[in-house]
């Protein structure tokens, strides 16, 4: 589904104490950056059709390589022993279980080249593989007859063409071409500026041979979703002439295998995407929402027939965002996440609304931050996988059947166990309006009651997304040398319904700032933090509110600004989301009402600030983009407050913790800063 939604951060209740911290006669070796190299992680589990085996992909750090590596391993249910199915050399992604479950179809990078599809039998365990692309496949799906497999692949377009060079003699050399760009949206957080071309769906049989392109046109296609008899494909999109410049309205289409153009089954003016047909093949289950021109607004859980009529929005009075969802085998319900109160539910919903929730921990969104996430799958007999991690522990694998959950892999047990970890402690914080700010704050391993800790407010980015107690590198570096850290979800974090989410609806991020200052307030009274030795940071939408807070209070002792936003007409003409910041974010274009971008953003309070401020961004970030935290800087020069600027090289704004050398030096740069302001 083509829709714009927690722009700046993409992106797990804990009781007291709920962290665990080293005892006194037990383990004491502080967690390093070095520590980054030995954890693992659970990730995307799929499970078998009959629910005995979980295949899923184990993310782990190379040493050798400063980068994580993405193996498959298959876990049997019954008994949780676990063996490799791709772990060798490359990369390997996207298992997909045929229909009956005897063959597992995943991306590969292992012989080298573009990433190829593979099928691995599972009686005699070959993996062969099945294509030779130009580039990557995703979104891999079996046809219902496990005869074909569906993916989405890139096609390359000549692009714009204007001139030409003189002809070139033999053997000279000369200057690169000329780049002509032409596209609204012509480079991207993550891939740099792209090259001409557009996503399309393809099929392959399964047992090999030439691949064969179902879509087509100058248009981006999303993920295939086969029908029941096989001779179909559902897929959502943004197929309308002037696709460029719509952020949030896609529709729901149809292509036939016999050939003709796809057939639109959705017409409102809002995102329709992830569509998905019943077993039966009478319904089809999609998420939308009617587009609002908001910052951010919850997917709700639609039924419509095969054909694209009786549209209904299914439990109507569910005050979440559904993530992602799959039917049950019966075909009576559909299984669906969301994010609450900072986790991650998979419930069972009914046909009539009626909303079950199967479990509340799933999470695991990566290694360096506390995001809520996860994802999970599942099996014809009910049985659901998913991952799960707490706050000592990154993402495991466990599922759930009869109401009961176990957990089917400990990867980080050995790492982590001879480690002082930070416990993690729940605080209450009410707003000065009278609401409810959730928010937690982790404490150093040396923590004593009743003696006050230094405290960094860190601050999730998204605006709209949201923390929780979830695993954190980051916060256990801080803890480790001594700072206790805190976080919240503030208004306009997701997970606490529309309303609380509108909290910041075009005032954002001015609206931030007292719930932020009550949550350190409650931190003080509460004995554990101490008043003069208060530090602030955060990244991206944290990075926007570090920058603001420091121009309008002077009590934190340092601050480190990560990737933020310092003015927003810059960052709206040059971030890759063009057509979705002004008129969702600012509600005009900055031509159109400069006065209301000018009033937020950070750059406006740049004669206020006294505090030293660290700039840290990613050379690579096409979001947020260089020129905003370089704009901070020399600001932050101009009025002679202390500063530095910190480049990560080759790291985007998705990716600035992608290498764990960088993650780890990043939290040491932002400790050594902070330590240098600290009072002893």
């Amino acid at each position: 589904m083509k829709a714009w939604r927690v722009a700046l951060g993409v992106v797990l209740v804990s009781s007291a104490g709920a962290g665990v911290a080293a005892p006194a006669n037990g383990p004491s070796s502080a967690f390093t950056g070095s520590d980054l190299f030995n954890l693992a992680m659970a990730s995307d589990p799929r499970i078998s059709p009959d629910g005995r085996q979980v295949a899923y992909v184990r993310k782990s750090n190379d040493v050798m390589t400063d980068k994580a590596r993405s193996s498959i391993w298959l876990v049997d249910v019954a008994t949780g022993q676990q063996r490799p199915v791709a772990a060798g050399s490359g990369d390997s992604f996207g298992p997909a279980w045929s229909p009956d479950g005897k063959r597992l179809a995943y991306g590969s990078t292992a012989e080298g080249g573009p990433p190829q599809l593979f099928v691995r039998w599972m009686d005699g365990g070959q993996s062969v593989r099945i294509t030779s692309l130009p580039d990557s496949p995703q979104a891999i799906e079996w046809s219902p007859d496990g005869s074909r497999i569906a993916y989405l692949m890139s096609v390359p377009d000549d692009g714009p063409k204007l001139g030409s060079a003189p002809p070139k003699p033999e053997g000279a050399v000369w200057g690169k071409p000329l780049e002509i760009i032409d596209k609204v949206t012509y480079r991207a957080d993550g891939a740099g500026y792209l090259k001409a071309g557009f996503d399309h769906i393809f099929m392959v049989d399964a047992l090999g041979g030439s691949p064969r392109q179902l879509t087509f046109g100058a248009y981006h296609d999303g993920a295939p979703h086969w029908e029941r008899g096989g001779q179909s494909i559902l897929f959502s999109a943004v197929r309308k002439p002037d696709w460029e410049l719509i952020a949030n309205d896609s529709e729901i289409y149809r292509v036939s295998l016999s050939g003709g153009e796809p057939q639109a089954l959705t017409s409102r003016k809002g995102p329709d995407g992830d569509p998905r047909p019943s077993p039966d093949g009478r319904s089809i289950a999609f998420v939308g929402y009617d587009d609002h021109l908001k910052g951010y607004e919850q997917s709700d859980l639609y039924v419509m027939d095969s054909g694209g009529g009786s549209v209904r929005k299914v439990a109507p009075s569910l005050d979440r965002s559904i993530d992602a969802l799959a039917w049950s085998a019966n075909g009576r319900s559909i299984v669906a996440s969301y994010e609450e109160g900072g986790k991650t539910t998979v419930a069972r919903i009914g046909l009539d609304g009626r909303v079950t929730p199967i479990t509340h921990d799933v999470g695991g969104s990566g290694l360096d931050r506390p995001y809520a996430g996860g994802s999970f799958s599942v099996a014809n007999n009910g049985t659901i996988a998913f991952t799960s991690d707490s706050v000592s522990r990154p993402a495991e694998l466990m599922v759930s059947s009869g109401g009961k959950a176990r957990q089917l892999t400990r990867l980080n047990d050995l790492s982590l166990s001879g480690k002082a970890l930070g416990p993690v402690r729940e605080i209450a914080v009410s707003a000065p309006d009278g609401g409810r700010v959730p928010a937690w704050i982790v404490l150093p391993p040396t923590h004593v009651d009743g003696k006050p800790d230094p405290m960094i407010l860190e601050i999730h980015g998204g605006p709209y997304a949201a923390y929780g107690p979830h695993f954190s590198a980051d916060y256990q570096l801080y803890a480790a040398a001594g700072y206790a850290v805190l976080y919240t979800n503030p208004r306009g974090s997701t997970g606490y319904g529309q309303k609380f989410a509108d909290g910041i609806e075009k005032t954002y991020p001015g609206s931030n700032y007292d719930d932020l200052m009550a949550a350190v307030d409650a931190a003080i009274a509460g004995g554990l933090a101490d008043p003069d030795n208060l530090f602030v940071t955060g990244g991206s939408g944290g990075g926007i509110l570090t920058a603001w807070i420091i121009g309008k209070t002077t009590r934190f002792k340092a601050a480190a600004s990560q990737k933020p936003v310092i003015n927003w007409t810059s960052m709206a003409l040059t971030s890759d989301g063009p057509a979705f910041f002004g008129p969702y974010w600012m509600g005009a274009m900055p031509w159109e009402n400069y006065q209301s971008y000018w009033a937020r953003s950070p750059l406006s309070l740049m004669a206020k600030v006294k505090t030293p401020t660290l700039v840290v961004v990613g050379s690579e970030d096409y979001r947020t983009p260089v020129s905003e935290s370089e704009q901070l800087y020399t600001a932050l020069k101009l009025v002679n407050v202390p500063t530095m600027l910190v480049k990560i090289p080759d790291a985007s704004h998705g990716g600035i913790a992608a290498r764990p050398s960088q993650l780890a030096a990043k939290a040491s740069a932002i400790i050594a800063w902070f330590d240098k302001y600290r009072k002893r």
